[in-house]
């Protein structure tokens, strides 16, 4: 199989089209098509519904860019280990990350980053939902308590803790109540255990609202509809001032963030610049670090 035909093919996938990969990659929007059908010819088997609208690839396609984006990857990381050992990481290096974390400073580390690191190119994505890294072409995904996975390697470099806080103006709730509840994500809702001034007690929430961004149930407990659960460091200027009142920590509950990354023999040196500037600056994991950014 021609690997210049295969990483062509893999360009048009991965940006939804010839045109968008010829921008992309500065070859022509007739060379890519030319070696796509040389592709589909070896293999004897139709990548592209050519002539649909919206761009999208065959059943055979969207297998071949699935296996082919992570393989060719892999060469790329290790060509550029390779060349690492003798100079700088260098590259393109695409991250996702969750909003909070990106609104807390993410941006300042990103642009740290670049100048330590010119000769790679950083893009930061933000989003909420959890990403494939090897089917959507990140080299680092940042997420908080990730489920485990054994697709995956990667390193926690931040831990925080949960505190269930509202506005003033709510009730602080006795043992067994209930109370309005802004809920993350999806998932049962079940009872809350707090625990505060040495003693624990189990709380009732009645879903009010439910979103899928922790940026998003900051905003919205401020406003007053409701309850929630947040991290202690986001919250804990509201506290101090007033504007939001904390009813306990969560027992048993603890927040790790985690830098994830396509498990390889040989981690690329982008891949590991980055992930150690994290743990650089988060050096004790500890969230009070966000105050330097």
């Amino acid at each position: 199989m021609d690997l210049l035909a295969l990483a062509d093919f893999d360009a048009v996938a991965l940006h939804g089209g010839f045109g968008a990969a010829s921008r992309a990659t500065a070859r022509p929007k007739a060379t890519l098509s030319r070696r796509v059908r040389e592709l589909e010819d070896a293999l004897g088997v139709r990548l592209i519904e050519r002539g649909a609208r919206p761009f999208r690839l065959t059943e055979e396609g969207a297998t071949l860019h699935s296996e082919a984006h992570a393989m060719l990857g892999r060469l790329e990381d290790v060509a550029e280990g390779l060349v690492a050992r003798a100079g700088a990481p260098h590259g393109t290096l695409r991250v996702s990350a969750p909003v909070l974390f990106a609104h807390r400073g993410l941006g300042r580390l990103a642009a740290r980053f670049a100048m330590n690191y010119p000769a790679i190119h950083l893009e930061v994505v933000i989003d909420d939902r959890f990403v494939d890294p090897l089917k959507e072409g990140f080299d680092v995904v940042i997420r908080a308590n990730p489920a485990p996975s054994t697709e995956l390697a990667g390193r926690c470099f931040l831990r925080d803790r949960l505190v269930v806080a509202a506005g003033p103006s709510l009730p602080v709730p006795e043992d067994g109540d209930t109370f309005p509840a802004i809920v993350l994500g999806g998932g049962q809702l079940t009872a809350w255990r707090l625990a505060a001034d040495g003693r624990a007690r189990t709380i009732l929430p009645r879903e009010v609202i439910r979103l899928s961004s922790m940026a998003l149930v900051y905003d919205a407990v401020r406003e007053g509809i409701g309850a929630a659960m947040m991290p202690a460091s986001l919250i804990q200027e509201d506290i101090a001032n007033g504007t939001l009142t904390a009813w306990g920590g969560v027992d048993g509950r603890t927040i790790e963030v985690w830098a994830l990354y396509p498990p390889q023999r040989h981690v690329s040196g982008k891949v590991s610049a980055f992930v150690g500037m994290l743990v650089d600056h988060f050096h004790d994991a500890s969230p009070t670090h966000f105050r330097t950014l």
